[in-house]
């Protein structure tokens, strides 16, 4: 049993600990107690996030917000503070831990099983999004500093390139080429933004399917969890992000790139979903949604890419070469969705009139 359990107020005692394989940031845990009440025990991964009061404030603040607005039940997980009042439970060596009631009936999905399940996780980011409409988005800390900004992602990957500290340089000639061929067009919703173009909003950042919980029976969305990288950002970022992993036909590190293609249905479910349940989008924010797709693959991708030059040493893996396959597969989805683009607009034109 991992100690940090017994730092939280707990329904009975902790008696079985099972890891919850997801995602690559942070190492998730199913607690059940003797009187059988679960909970999701989570490590927060501080070389990521180093300012884990940071992260745990805007938590707060924006479940404070929504509390007051009503609409805190359906919106986002709700964590428990620490026997002593934190918001989270510092173990001194390095751990910083949290943890919330398991939500009984409720599923999580790694990828969509049908058209529906993807739109309704639109409805649940759209739904989150709307919710935090006139959040004072000023209120928010960067948890990750720089995080979508694609302008310094290529700072990033110009520096990796130039110190090769894992002398990998030579395997990848193509995959940075491929980049820099696209820095101008992977860059315009960076400068959109700073031009006030694009408004900021409270942004989850991190909108894969496995971070909204389902019902496990009727599959509706019951809410959004993982609120790590909820910071100032653009719609187009969230919408992007969902689209480059579960429009996707093959799994983020598939090494066959003949399986990686994009799903117009799923496109479009997921845009369905989004679009009615955020109507504050402006007319702006709508068509900036397929470049949201185009930019978040490219910079994920950069991201790999960047973190396969510096050795893995941001993104877990599980074998060699992980992170190039990674990479490589969101380029093949950039392609795809330039082959596709008159089709990605011309669907957001469909469900939305703009």
């Amino acid at each position: 049993m991992i100690d940090a359990i017994f730092h939280f107020p707990t329904d009975g005692t902790p008696k079985d600990c099972v890891q919850i394989k997801s995602g690559h940031i942070n190492h998730t845990y199913l607690i059940t107690t003797d009187t059988g009440v679960r909970y999701i025990l989570q490590w927060i991964n501080q070389f990521v996030f180093p300012h884990v009061d940071k992260l745990m404030h805007n938590m707060s603040a924006i479940s404070e917000y929504l509390r007051a607005q009503g609409e805190g039940s359906s919106a986002m997980i709700r964590y428990i503070d620490t026997l002593d009042g934190q918001s989270y439970y510092n173990d001194g060596q390095g751990g910083a831990w949290r943890i919330y009631r398991f939500v009984d009936n409720s599923i999580c999905l790694q990828h969509p099983e049908t058209t529906e399940d993807f739109c309704e996780c639109g409805r649940a980011f759209g739904a989150f999004q709307y919710a935090l409409r006139d959040f004072p988005v000023g209120q928010l800390e960067e948890t990750i500093v720089d995080f979508h900004n694609t302008v310094d992602r290529y700072r990033q990957l110009r520096e990796a390139v130039r110190e090769n500290r894992a002398s990998r340089l030579d395997e990848v000639g193509e995959e940075i080429a491929f980049l820099l061929e696209r820095e101008e067009r992977a860059c315009q919703l960076h400068r959109m933004r700073e031009a006030g173009l694009l408004p900021l909003r409270a942004t989850h950042n991190d909108t894969k399917i496995n971070n909204v919980l389902f019902h496990d029976v009727t599959r509706k969305a019951i809410c959004v969890i993982d609120l790590d990288t909820v910071m100032p950002g653009l719609s187009a970022f969230d919408f992007g992000d969902a689209i480059r992993f579960g429009a996707s036909t093959a799994a983020e590190d598939e090494p066959d790139l003949r399986k990686v293609r994009l799903d117009l249905e799923l496109y479009r479910a997921f845009a369905h979903g989004f679009c009615e349940q955020c109507p504050s989008l402006t007319e702006e924010e709508l068509r900036a949604l397929p470049l949201g797709a185009f930019t978040m693959c490219l910079e994920c991708g950069m991201r790999f890419l960047t973190d396969y030059l510096n050795g893995d040493v941001y993104f877990a893996v599980d074998r060699p070469k992980q992170n190039l396959d990674r990479a490589r597969t969101q380029f093949k989805l950039v392609q795809e969705i330039e082959r596709c683009w008159d089709s990605l607009t011309s669907i957001i034109r469909e469900e939305t009139g703009v």
